[in-house]
């Protein structure tokens, strides 16, 4: 999206300056948004499908969702860089979005490609080399090509993250199979585990907001509990293993007997 509407942008003239890559990113963001939340109420609806709900509620819901979320997105984009913009000048480095605390790649990257094709700079070389790697993950039949492409931008803490939850996920499914899970038990191990991981992103994303809340109020966490500010190696691998235990010993405690009923899914 960011690319045609940039390339469209410049045929129409639009010059090189920050207000050309403001307008193209504009025009990009409601071009993505809209997509991503025709996406998302895809996945409402089928969801809806399967419990039975009735459609032009949801959509009315997905509608009152979008808009709130919109309205409310902005003040929590703002605390988020005001609060890490305070941080920075206690811990002398430059903050807001961009900043080593809040790197924000996917808008670096989104930002460097609007700047290069209106600019006249891009380095059209490497974005084709990406267009034909996409185009050999697919022959491959990689199942996951974009989370391939996304890998390659997003920094190693994330990524590894990534990676952890990844070979939870393959412990729970071997583990399962040996235990000679039926589909159906099958179904509610993934359903708790996704339950669980979703919780703990939600979670992880609301404390980050309650921190940055305090820090544009003039209230530094990381000052009044400092165990926080540089923890040991050793514990945080410690927590990460009791979080992945976690992950896979509650999911498969629910899988429940081999002659209950399957759950609701997608194919049923």
């Amino acid at each position: 999206a960011l690319l045609l509407t940039a390339l469209v942008l410049v045929i129409l003239g639009i010059d090189g300056g920050d207000a050309g890559v403001a307008a193209v990113l504009g025009v990009a963001a409601i071009v993505c948004v809209a997509a991503a939340v025709a996406g998302e109420m895809l996945q409402d609806l089928k969801t809806g499908h399967i419990l039975g709900g009735t459609p032009w509620k949801m959509e009315i819901g997905n509608i009152i969702g979008v808009v709130a979320s919109g309205a409310i997105m902005f003040f929590i984009l703002t605390i988020l860089n005001d609060g890490d913009i305070a941080r920075g000048n206690i811990e002398g480095y430059v903050g807001g979005f961009g900043s080593q605390e809040l790197p924000a790649p996917q808008a670096s990257l989104m930002a460097i490609l609007s700047r290069g094709i209106v600019g006249g700079e891009m380095a059209w070389p490497l974005i084709i080399v990406g267009i034909f790697m996409g185009i050999g993950f697919i022959l491959m039949r990689v199942k996951s090509p974009m989370l391939v492409s996304v890998g390659m931008y997003l920094p190693l803490t994330t990524t590894f993250a990534i990676f952890t939850g990844g070979i939870t996920k393959g412990i729970i499914d071997m583990i399962s199979e040996k235990r000679k899970h039926n589909q159906a038990q099958k179904q509610r191990v993934e359903n708790v585990g996704v339950l669980l991981a979703s919780g703990l992103i939600a979670g992880e994303a609301l404390m980050g907001l309650v921190v940055a809340m305090f820090a544009v109020a003039g209230v530094f966490l990381f000052e009044l509990f400092s165990f926080f500010k540089n923890p040991a190696f050793l514990i945080g691998f410690v927590v990460i293993i009791l979080v992945a235990v976690i992950l896979i010993v509650v999911p498969l405690r629910n899988a429940g007997n081999p002659e209950d009923p399957a759950p609701p899914s997608a194919g049923h």
